[in-house]
């Protein structure tokens, strides 16, 4: 499928059904909107629903779709088969020449294998992380994986995640080295400046977000009690938004409800929730997107997993893998807080992710792309080729 030059605008539909979805393709929508080249369809699946409606018009973001996937504690089998089914009704319906997913959610390998299956050319934004553990994080790595046979432009945030696409068989000339647009995003918000803080003190203050699927249930009950140590310390002021995951609930309300300086908070608009990074000293996560804004921002990140598929930050020394045990995290954590010199170089060590401009290359290589007399089908060459 090739669509020549007279057929600009391009319509592109972005799929995106979670909070960090909506936060990595926010910029992407916003540059199609504001020029003649695209013509962008913006398909929430509901997958963070009430997450995503808070958010999505502060953002700039026009969804004219919105699907409604989600039932409670739905297994991935059944999610990931209403969520192809729905979004393949939407495809033959609306027919774009280009679909667009972000990351590595249920919601972006179903949006790419829906394309595939209508014949509709993919362009993958964060394309090529990799832990190299096919379960850690789970399902993420294998989303990502499998997206990476699919797509047709790769759009990898640094040289190391474009290296693994090209390891892995991806023509060369279909990856393209981006920056992150996590960073477009939170330079954009922090320009704006409408967020507030969910801070209240002057006392050293701690950014926590934990929702990983891997570390739910008795190793996020550890973090909790980690937590809960390093609040009876009496200077901290820990402020930790609950993901609306049942099962993340279920773990750490009983171990951290009622401690004084730990103040559970519901899931902060991303407004706020990049006023309160702005404003926070030490960043405790099992997130991801997280660990790309912090060292935007001069934070220190403690990464509470056993892998990363963002090892960069942490080669840069902006990050350290900790692990999951509680022990570690209270150690780490104390270090970060006591140790002058040692939280100095973290903080300085400076962003690897990118510069803001990463939504406007993207833009670039699409639009050079549809209007040359060049194959923008499924696979333009290489192993991946329908031809």
């Amino acid at each position: 499928m090739s669509t020549p030059p007279s057929a600009l605008p391009v319509r592109a539909m972005l799929v995106l059904g979670t909070r960090p979805e909506a936060i990595k393709l926010a910029p992407v929508a916003r540059a199609m909107a504001a020029g003649p080249q695209f013509e962008p369809l913006v398909v929430t699946t509901g997958q963070h629903r009430e997450m995503l409606h808070q958010m999505l018009g502060m953002l700039g973001v026009d969804a004219r779709i919105s699907l409604d996937v989600m039932r409670t504690r739905q297994q991935l089998s059944d999610l990931t088969a209403r969520l192809v089914r729905e979004l393949g009704g939407v495809l033959r319906e609306q027919r774009p020449d280009l679909v667009v997913v972000q990351g590595d959610t249920t919601t972006a390998l179903a949006g790419a294998l829906a394309a595939f299956y209508e014949k509709i050319p993919v362009a993958h934004v964060e394309a090529g992380l990799r832990t190299g553990v096919i379960d850690n994080p789970f399902p993420e790595e294998l989303n990502r994986s499998l997206i990476g046979r699919i797509a047709r432009w790769h759009f990898a945030p640094t040289p190391a995640a474009a290296r693994h696409l090209t390891d892995e068989g991806v023509p060369g000339e279909q990856v393209f080295t981006t920056g992150n647009t996590v960073i477009d995003n939170l330079l954009w918000v922090l320009t704006e400046g409408a967020g507030v803080s969910a801070f209240r003190t002057d006392a050293k203050r701690i950014l926590v977000t934990l929702h990983r699927r891997e570390n739910q249930g008795e190793r996020m009950r550890g973090m909790g009690r980690a937590l809960a140590r390093l609040a009876r310390r009496g200077d901290l002021e820990i402020v930790l938004p609950l993901h609306k995951s049942p099962a993340v609930r279920e773990a750490l309300l009983p171990e951290l409800e009622g401690h004084q300086g730990i103040s559970l908070v519901e899931p902060l608009a991303y407004l706020d929730f990049a006023a309160t990074l702005a404003e926070c000293d030490l960043v405790l996560t099992d997130s991801g997107g997280i660990q790309e804004e912090a060292p935007s921002l001069a934070k220190p990140s403690l990464v509470l997993r056993t892998t990363t598929e963002r090892p960069e930050a942490v080669e840069a020394g902006a990050a350290r893998l900790i692990g999951t045990d509680p022990e570690a995290i209270v150690t780490w954590a104390e270090r970060l807080l006591d140790d002058p010199a040692e939280y100095r170089r973290m903080a300085t060590a400076g962003n690897p992710f990118g510069d803001g401009e990463a939504a406007h290359r993207i833009l670039g290589q699409l639009a050079e792309d549809f209007a040359a007399d060049v194959p923008v089908g499924l696979t333009a060459s290489g192993p991946y080729s329908t031809a």
